[in-house]
């Protein structure tokens, strides 16, 4: 059986397109590092897209969710996204945001952008808590790693536009998966509000790595399926 991949995003509601060929650019990035497999990809905007794209791939596989953290999206609202369209038996992998090797990848962009002061932006939430802990984690790294760093959010408090006294050495490292209206429009827009006068990278997301750590999550997730398959023929 070929082995089978698809990514999934949250896409953009408002415009799709432009979130839909992002992610089938990152899809093919990931695929010329997977020889022998075939790698999808749609967001959750785009109407039929995941339907699409469930249908046209030859396999149940593994989904690779182009998340910053794990929780309802990925546990719930993601699997039974799946199940509606044919996929209840494909097994989605954790997102982006908790793979340990973007987290070192974050810190050494970080430590690598020689600010004197560094935010770390992140999307946060009023409901969970799991996406602000992931950003944390990510920021206590950098600190470690000797890097004066603050935490800033969309959508909890601290919230970027109130971090001021940011001079022109510093930098705005926006903890995303893609290049969205959040890192576009809304972090420059609260930055601005804020005083920043500082540079503000590409979010962590587009980082030229990202495809090769989330085709090592793939393999090891595909393994992890082949075994458990393995063991339900030779028990079942």
């Amino acid at each position: 059986m070929i082995p089978t991949a698809l990514i999934v995003s949250h896409g953009q509601p408002s415009d799709p397109a432009p979130a839909e060929a992002e992610l089938a650019l990152l899809a093919a990035s990931v695929q010329a590092l997977l020889p022998g497999w075939q790698v999808g990809s749609a967001t959750l905007a785009a109407p039929g897209a995941l339907g699409q794209s469930v249908a046209r791939l030859a396999a149940v596989g593994v989904v690779f969710p182009m998340f910053m953290a794990g929780g309802w999206f990925t546990r719930l609202h993601l699997p039974a996204r799946l199940a509606d369209v044919g996929g209840r038996d494909w097994r989605v992998l954790e997102p982006l945001g908790c793979d340990p090797a973007l987290h070192d990848l974050t810190m050494r962009v970080a430590v690598q952008s020689g600010a004197d002061r560094l935010i770390l932006a992140a999307h946060g939430s009023f409901k969970s808590s799991a996406p602000s802990d992931i950003a944390r984690h990510v920021a206590s790294l950098i600190s470690a790693a000797g890097v004066r760093v603050e935490v800033g959010f969309i959508d909890q408090a601290p919230q970027l536009d109130s971090l001021h006294g940011h001079g022109p050495g510093s930098v705005c490292l926006p903890f995303f998966a893609a290049s969205g209206t959040h890192v576009t429009d809304d972090i420059p827009q609260a930055l601005q509000t804020a005083g920043f006068a500082g540079r503000i990278l590409p979010a962590i997301g587009l980082h030229p790595e990202v495809p090769a750590i989330i085709a090592a999550a793939m393999r090891r997730g595909q393994q992890v399926c082949q075994t458990a398959c393995r063991w339900q023929k030779m028990t079942g």
